[in-house]
């Protein structure tokens, strides 16, 4: 599949239907991950949509840069890859980091999203209480590689019912050898990137595009009370908790997060089926 530049930076990009008249639904992934986070969902959408799921810089396949990790210059990246194939506007679906970025997307370029969908995200600044570990795992990352940490932060990205289902351990070792795969100085840029970045929750009120907010209830890096913050801040959201899911409810409990995807997709006239 393709990489485009944008920004100074090569971004590898997955379509499901290029040249399409389908209406687009657009895939940013969350801090560690790529595309495959959202396999279940393109698979289940791709008939109706034209789905386009993209790396981040510094992750996955796209190109490692020295600078360009904050949110602001992500949601940059976002509209640049937009533009660069002529999308006028989409579907935008995040996850924690795709979700810091898509509200940002959503505040200041309210015109190209159709709707918004935000999983396992947050308006605030990082915790004060996450960044001193959050900071040794990152300086772990710079100076032993991601291999050498990854099982610590699998509990971060998966809820207990996830890591402790015997009959999903294939699925475990498959996510954690992806984990392992992260360049070390992507990884270390993406992760300061999402340590450093500022709240705006202040800024929600701007939002005006239909948004659904989802969340895992076994989520432990953004608990359910940041999404009941973001859904009393967005006028008109929608909010919905997948039960037995953790931070990736995309890959941990897929068919629950499709319906109600599909659900408010159809709620608001963008879904025949």
């Amino acid at each position: 599949m393709p990489q485009i530049t944008i920004n100074d930076a090569a971004l590898y990009y997955e379509d499901s239907a290029p040249n399409s008249s389908k209406p687009v639904m657009l895939f940013a992934h969350g801090l560690l991950w790529s595309t495959q986070l959202y396999d279940k969902q393109v698979a289940y959408f791709q008939d109706r949509y034209r789905c386009i799921a993209f790396d981040f810089r510094g992750q996955g396949q796209s190109e490692v840069t020295k600078s360009g990790y904050d949110m602001d210059s992500l949601a940059e990246d976002a509209i640049g890859l937009l533009d660069a194939l002529a999308i006028d506007s989409c579907h935008y679906v995040g996850l924690s980091m795709g979700g810091f970025v898509g509200q940002r997307v959503a505040i200041k370029y309210p015109k190209r999203l159709q709707s918004l969908i935000l999983l396992d995200t947050s308006a605030d600044p990082e915790s004060p209480d996450n960044i001193p570990k959050y900071s040794k795992l990152m300086k772990a990352i710079k100076w032993l590689g991601v291999k050498r940490v990854s099982k610590k932060v699998m509990p971060i990205m998966f809820g207990q019912s996830f890591l402790n289902d015997k009959s999903r351990k294939a699925e475990y070792i498959m996510w954690l050898s992806r984990l392992n795969q992260n360049n070390k100085k992507g990884a270390v840029y993406a992760t300061q990137g999402v340590i450093e970045r500022e709240g705006i929750y202040n800024q929600l009120a701007k939002i005006t595009t239909p948004t659904l907010i989802i969340v895992g209830d076994e989520d432990v890096a953004t608990p359910y009370a940041k999404a009941e913050r973001l859904h009393f801040a967005i006028k008109g959201s929608k909010l919905a908790v997948i039960k037995g899911a953790g931070h990736s409810s995309t890959v941990e409990e897929p068919k629950a997060v499709n319906q109600v995807m599909e659900n408010f997709l159809k709620l608001n006239g963008f879904s025949e089926k």
